[in-house]
């Protein structure tokens, strides 16, 4: 299976390279069963700019489109994307169950996706002070990947969320800031129920692949990687970074 993933364009910011990463990809002749999206695709709840990215990937993008939310798509704004862009299934604190199409496969392949923005070790002050119970959020967000995660009876299993899980994909950021960005709790989780694929947005100038114990951990954010990222699961093993070229 083929998986394009993308995140943080933060349009209209990186409209234009998320356009180009979009053609380039076309380019490349790949066709990718599915297309995930990592969150921050706006910026600060500018919504109509979501309509811009939608057009982009429309007619190009032919496969299921899977979303979560980022921190700039926010809480307030999430039912106005669902309602107004129904080719996208975002998740938000949900997973989902779909069968992909593999090209000269006997069967389809059943893939299970969690969706999340994630959680943060430190919540940043504006959270701290207009969410009061956003400590308590966080953690229930762990407990609700692992429940979910666990409950998954399918060919593979993907995590999408925003923030990092871990702090190996944030080297290359200030270390100071790691907690503020992610919580490698999730690691314990990761560990534990051994996902095929894990998925995140947010740092945009960390490290694009990581390992946690046997589970690779992607940061598909479109300002690190400056393109859509292609993932061939086939050739996901210990210890290789493979990207399709």
């Amino acid at each position: 299976m083929i998986i394009a993933a993308t995140g943080d364009v933060h349009s209209p910011r990186r409209f234009e390279l998320f356009v180009k990463a979009i053609d380039d990809m076309e380019a490349l002749g790949k066709r990718p069963q599915l297309f995930l999206i990592s969150g921050d695709m706006v910026h600060r709840g500018e919504v109509d700019e979501y309509e811009k990215v939608y057009n982009t990937m429309f007619g190009k993008i032919t496969c299921p489109i899977i979303a979560c939310f980022g921190n700039n798509e926010f809480t307030e704004k999430r039912e106005e994307l669902k309602q107004r862009f129904r080719n996208i299934r975002f998740l938000d604190d949900q997973s989902m169950n779909i069968a992909v199409r593999i090209p000269g496969a006997m069967r389809d392949l059943t893939v299970g996706i969690v969706g999340t923005t994630g959680s943060l070790e430190t919540p940043t002050p504006w959270q701290r002070a207009n969410l009061p119970n956003i400590a308590r959020i966080y953690q229930e967000r762990i407990n609700l990947v692992e429940r979910h995660l666990s409950h998954m009876r399918t060919d593979f299993r993907i995590v999408l969320m925003h923030y990092a899980p871990t702090y190996k994909t944030l080297e290359g950021e200030n270390p100071r800031f790691y907690s503020s960005m992610g919580w490698n709790v999730y690691e314990n989780v990761i560990i534990r129920q051994k996902p095929n694929l894990v998925l995140h947005g947010h740092s945009h100038h960390g490290t694009k692949q990581a390992w946690v114990d046997s589970v690779p951990v992607f940061n598909v954010a479109l300002p690190l990687n400056g393109k859509i990222v292609l993932i061939d699961t086939d050739e996901l093993k210990p210890g290789l970074v493979k990207f399709t070229e």
